[in-house]
């Protein structure tokens, strides 16, 4: 027989309410049956109605905050202890608690997940890298894919999933290392309540954000979520970060078989970002060398008139039908334009002269792009659960349309300051430039926010993406016994590609099209030898289209299509990888507990690298291969009622096994940590008074191009760039003055380190996490 789920959603209070008084009044009615039989005892069960908060995360296992017990994904049909992959949650509690507000600082602090960088061939925004392998196409929100490079906000999400290796049966193309999916806050008919969260902290942060949900009937709800947020960097307060926001949910249920969800979503961004310090070159000789990290005292150079801005705007409708139990059908259809324009600078030079001693100066660089994004998709999915004899089965069937559109331009800049400095420019020639630093690396300059005096105005479009997907896929759990299953699925993705890129000194663009079809899938087995313990093997696969990548046009050095005679992509195979992986889960302590551990391995072959220089048009090809290995350790829930928490360690390694540069073969991937280790404790001292903290830890990494080796002197036989190790430990308390007013005080990077969180290929500047900051946060509820 089919093996119960025990996925349950929340049962609503007037639900309860109801069923308390059903049961009273089927007592009441019976007081001669009650009398007849006074000389017995009547012992009656305790009705106990549990039910969760109005503005808590309804996919949280109860009594563990921490602890998700479901997946925010329709298609993840079995709970999260059964589910046959390595999938870290982080619910709407732990975020709060852990002080951190947008996506990329959340995401940072997560084991198996680095941080990429941009330049001008690569966008600045939220860029991931998931074990070891590029996933910034691979962000999705309520299970449909988000593109374009953007900041994305955390202020309407109740969950965070991050599932980890080749995923591409459920996310499509890409999804090489894993996939991002943000689960958002919807409105009810259950409740009606409003939350307001106001919060102040040093450096000028100030936070604000409104939660509320109105029935206006007993089948039609509202709910509207807002933001407002501004705060400077700590201690490089010429950078800022200014968002606001506003989401609006609502729900329809006109019967019992059907519920409708309408949602539009808006972000503005307008930031300024600081990158940061820099890393020399490595210097010496093979036998005794010395290879540098980051200068920590690198001054913020920002120069006045950058900017990193985000504009989105989403619209989603989504209805499901679930005419008898067991069987549902559900369709999403999301429509959405986004924008993410930047003028940012950079540092250049600041090379270290062995003999002299001495360093070149720094100056400045500028890094500039915008990018516009179109996108259309509808996702349809029909689940069903039933027995053939006495074998169960969990079927998901469904197909999904989409169309994005990216329009990438850039900005004509015409720097007006009085340059300072002279150096050597590319081939040789003489340029002139801004300096702020001498050879001593001390700063010469007292203006440095304003020397480039920029004058910026919009530039050409220089490449105009385009992908029309259409998907089909299958999948099914099969529950042979109570204690041994097995699973798979398939899926076919097959698109349309057209970029028409104008290259540099080109008045008309080149088209680069072409169309295939990508079949991947995933299979395994499960078996649960008892209740609490869940042992899994699953394979799967993962496909990428060359020049995926929206946003990189024809520049062969960040992976964009490189093509020497003709329009041909590479010779039209697709990137690949395979992955495999067996993991245990432990569901302890009435399901409030859960231990994990999984070993990994990925291999991605066909990758798509330049056979030129990086620069010159000799030519894409896909003959790169790569692997990682690895194993992976969690813990999440509550070890006691009053103790709460997750951590999780990751420790892996890479190796570049094949490319059309011999040099590369046996290296390690680029912005890759070997070990990374992230841990949150909560502990509730009284029923009023809670406390707790996080920490931190991912290895040295080196700079180079994700999904690329890390780069290396092949002279000094050193990686060039190194991004250092780094522990950064926060600390929250929380006290709840009434039921309906509570106030949280955070202290983020308490050691106030200086670490780095990516590094550049060329080491000339890297993203510097915050310091120190500490805020306060009064919640009222009514």
């Amino acid at each position: 027989m089919r093996r119960t789920n025990n996925i349950r959603k929340p049962i609503s209070l007037r639900q309860g309410t109801t069923l308390a008084a059903g049961v009273s009044a089927a007592f009441l009615a019976q007081p001669a049956l009650a009398q007849d039989a006074e000389d017995e005892e009547v012992v009656l069960d305790t009705l106990e109605i549990k039910d969760h908060t109005a503005d808590s995360n309804p996919y949280t296992q109860e009594g563990a905050p921490y602890k998700a017990r479901i997946s925010g994904d329709v298609r993840r049909t079995k709970p999260l202890s059964e589910t046959p992959a390595t999938i870290t949650v982080l619910t709407e509690r732990q975020i709060e608690e852990s002080g951190a507000n947008d996506l990329r600082e959340i995401l940072s602090a997560q084991p198996g997940v680095t941080i990429g960088t941009g330049e001008n061939g690569n966008a600045f925004g939220d860029r991931f890298i998931i074990r070891g392998h590029e996933a910034r196409s691979d962000v999705f929100v309520d299970g449909l894919r988000d593109p374009g490079m953007t900041t994305r906000e955390s202020f309407v999400v109740d969950q965070i999933e991050i599932t980890k290796g080749p995923s591409s049966s459920f996310a499509g193309r890409g999804a090489t290392g894993g996939a991002v999916n943000s689960i958002t806050k919807q409105a009810s008919t259950d409740y009606m309540f409003t939350r307001i969260d106001g919060g102040v902290g040093t450096d000028d942060y100030y936070r604000a954000t409104l939660d509320t949900n109105i029935p206006l009937t007993d089948t039609l709800a509202v709910r509207v979520n807002g933001l407002y947020s501004y705060e400077e960097i700590p201690n490089r307060n010429f950078s800022d970060r200014d968002r606001w926001g506003a989401a609006v949910s609502g729900a329809w249920t006109p019967s019992d078989t059907i519920r409708v969800l309408l949602d539009y979503y808006h972000l503005t961004a307008n930031d300024i970002p600081d990158l940061g310090g820099y890393v020399p070159a490595p210097t010496g000789t093979a036998g005794n060398v010395t290879v540098y990290g980051p200068w920590d005292d690198v001054p913020n150079y920002a120069q006045d008139g950058d900017f990193l801005d985000t504009e989105v705007d989403t619209f989603t409708g989504r209805i499901f039908i679930t005419p008898w139990e067991g069987f549902t059908v559900t369709n999403s259809t999301r429509y959405g334009e986004t924008s993410n324009g930047y003028v940012l600078t950079g540092l250049r030079g600041g090379a270290y002269d062995p003999d002299a001693g001495t360093y070149d100066a720094l100056r400045l660089s500028t890094h500039q792009g915008n990018q516009e994004v179109e996108y259309f998709t509808n996702q349809f999915n029909v689940l069903g659960e039933f027995d053939t004899g006495s074998i169960g089965h969990s079927v998901i069937v469904g197909s999904e349309y989409s169309n994005m559109k990216v329009a990438n331009g850039t900005y004509d800049i015409t720097e007006t300051g009085t340059t300072n400095c002279t150096y050597a420019g590319r081939g040789g020639s003489l340029s002139q430039g801004y300096c702020i630093t001498d050879a001593n690396r001390d700063v010469t300059v007292t203006n440095i926010h304003d020397l480039a005096q920029r004058v910026i105005t919009d530039g050409t479009i220089d490449s105009a993406w385009k992908v029309e997907t259409l998907s089909f896929y299958a999948m099914d759990t099969v529950d042979l016994t109570e204690w041994l299953s097995v699973h798979g699925g398939v899926r076919l993705d097959a698109f349309d590609y057209s970029n028409d890129v104008l290259g540099r000194g080109a008045t008309e663009p080149t088209n680069y099209s072409y169309s295939d079809t990508l079949w991947n899938g995933h299979a395994g087995i499960g078996v649960k030898p008892m209740e609490e313990v869940y042992l899994y093997l699953n394979w799967g696969t993962a496909k990428n289209i060359n020049g995926g990548e929206s946003d990189l046009g024809s520049n062969c050095g960040y992976g964009g299509i490189c093509v020497a005679d003709g329009t041909d992509i590479g010779d039209g195979r697709p990137e690949s990888s395979e992955s495999f992986e067996a993991g245990v889960k432990a569901d302890l302590f009435d399901d409030r507990f859960m231990a994990t551990a999984a070993v990994f391995q990925i291999t991605k072959d066909d990758v798509f690298e330049s056979a030129g220089d990086g620069y010159s048009e000799g030519g894409s090809l896909n003959t790169g291969k790569n692997r990682v290995r690895g194993v992976e350790f969690g813990l999440v829930g509550n070890l006691t009622s009053g103790l709460s928490g997750q951590a999780a360690l990751t420790l892996m390694d890479s190796e570049i096994t094949g490319s059309n540069d011999p040099s590369k073969i046996g290296r390690r991937l680029s912005n890759f940590a070997n070990t990374q280790f992230s841990g949150q404790v909560r502990y509730q001292a009284t029923d009023a008074f809670a406390f707790g903290g996080t920490a931190t830890y991912k290895s040295a990494m080196f700079a180079g191009q994700p999904d690329d080796a890390a780069g290396y002197d092949e002279t000094l036989e050193v990686y060039r760039y190194r991004v250092p190790s780094y522990w950064v430990f926060d600390a929250f308390a929380s006290y709840q003055f009434t039921p309906n007013l509570g106030a949280r005080l955070n202290m983020t990077n308490v050691g106030d380190e200086d670490y780095y969180q990516a590094g550049y290929r060329s080491g000339h500047f890297l993203y510097k996490g915050d310091e120190r900051r500490t805020t306060l946060t009064v919640t009222a509820k009514f």
